[in-house]
């Protein structure tokens, strides 16, 4: 007897490997260019960050997370690190919506922070929110999957940043605390939009046979009813024979 496996269009497939990282540098590598922009248009560029409830402000949802502090150059650095990692996990093992889950992301984060954050004139610049979004999401969605690499993937996602966690409550004035819970908040509204359309196990076929009410061949029965009529026919042969 074989033990098929049948893959229905729900089953999941990974990315490649290499794919993945070229997409998550890529991201990096224009992100350090526009770095470039920054430093040399300082006040021009800060400026498209997000001010909150402000109409103007609108523009930063889109640009907001490309621009970082043209007088902290570890505010950059500090980000790229993460961003790779999680864009790669999320590109190798969500393939199919890693796009999605990166766009929404960077939309609602943004557009989450205008509503919520404090109307102080002041702008809400970096990834940050970006990137919480993406741990949340890699987070919880290994968390409610029953899918084992996901699952793995949650724990490691903890082990490497899980004292991002504090980062969502206010600490320095001049960290956008509002920028991490909203990107957090948005990560977990991913999660439970997109859960249908997850990784799961693939199935064998006894497992379709049965959730289609088809029942298994005993084939304890079948050899029984085999040996009957083989010792059937031989008793007829000798009866011939005689």
């Amino acid at each position: 007897m074989k033990i098929i496996k049948i893959h229905s269009k729900s089953n999941y497939i990974f990315g490649n490997h290499a794919e993945s990282i070229l997409l998550s540098l890529s991201f990096i590598v224009v992100l350090w260019l526009v770095y470039v922009l920054v430093l040399l248009f300082p006040e021009q560029s800060v400026q498209l960050g997000i001010q909150s409830q402000h109409f103007k402000g609108l523009i930063g949802i889109l640009f907001s997370p490309l621009i970082h502090s043209p007088t902290d150059v570890y505010h950059i650095i500090n980000n790229s690190v993460p961003a790779f990692v999680l864009l790669y996990a999320l590109f190798y093992f969500y393939r199919k919506i890693a796009f999605k889950i990166f766009l929404f992301s960077w939309l609602f984060t943004g557009l989450l922070v205008w509503i919520i954050a404090k109307n102080d004139n002041a702008y809400h610049i970096g990834l940050s929110g970006v990137i919480y979004a993406l741990f949340s999401f890699l987070l919880f969605s290994g968390t409610i999957s029953k899918f084992k690499p996901l699952q793995a993937l949650s724990l490691f996602v903890v082990f490497l940043y899980g004292s991002m966690v504090w980062g969502i409550f206010p600490q320095e004035e001049k960290i956008s605390w509002e920028g991490h819970l909203s990107g957090f908040v948005v990560g977990i509204f991913l999660t439970i939009f997109f859960r249908k359309q997850f990784p799961v196990n693939p199935k064998y076929q006894y497992e379709i046979e049965k959730e289609l009410g088809i029942e298994p061949p005993d084939l304890e029965e079948e050899w029984k009813k085999i040996q009957e009529e083989m010792e059937y026919y031989k008793r007829n042969d000798l009866m011939e024979k005689d």
